[in-house]
């Protein structure tokens, strides 16, 4: 009987031992889980704060384009603010904006923010169409501040365009990920 009682005891100590063993195994998996979750959220508030910056740096951007339209003139060729978008790209005459020549004036020559577009020749063919939204006059006579005012323009709305291309794509990667949109 006594073999048997020690039998019974070193069973339960055992079933003690493997419980607390579980219970132990529980709480780091309780506290492992905690903290994937904690990570997660603070990945989710850091994707979070990432997208209301992009977004506040957007608004910021729309913003000023919206002031330099006014400003250059541009409204007086364009008055749709929102229709300047429809253009495939912005370019500048008169002035440098490639890393070499960055804000230099070319003498002699005269200053245009020229908008690009393309349209069907009597053909179908896809043609460029260059649009002057605003002529600014001789190179030389420009004032500095203008100059900045307009390349700074010209930026900020192919920041803006970039932005929208965004858009776009993550719209097209969105209709690969679900494939029942595609045909």
């Amino acid at each position: 009987m006594l073999n048997s009682l020690d039998r019974l005891k070193a069973l339960s100590s055992k079933l003690e031992e493997k419980n607390r063993e579980k219970q132990s195994s529980a709480d780091v998996m309780a506290e492992s889980s905690e903290s994937i979750k904690k990570l997660l959220e603070k990945k989710e508030l850091q994707q979070s704060a990432q997208i209301i910056s992009g977004d506040s740096v957007r608004r910021e951007n729309i913003k000023r384009v919206k002031e330099l339209y006014t400003m250059l003139g541009i409204s007086e060729k364009s008055p749709d603010f929102d229709k300047i978008f429809i253009y495939k790209a912005m370019n500048l005459s008169g002035i440098g904006l490639k890393e070499e020549d960055f804000g230099e004036v070319r003498e002699g020559k005269y200053i245009q923010i020229i908008a690009i577009t393309y349209e069907p020749d009597k053909n179908g063919k896809k043609k460029a169409k260059n649009i002057s939204l605003g002529y600014f006059g001789k190179a030389d006579a420009l004032e500095p501040e203008r100059k900045n005012h307009i390349i700074e323009f010209v930026l900020r709305w192919r920041y803006e365009k970039a932005f929208q291309n965004l858009e776009h794509y993550k719209d097209l990667i969105a209709k690969v990920k679900s494939p029942d949109t595609l045909f």
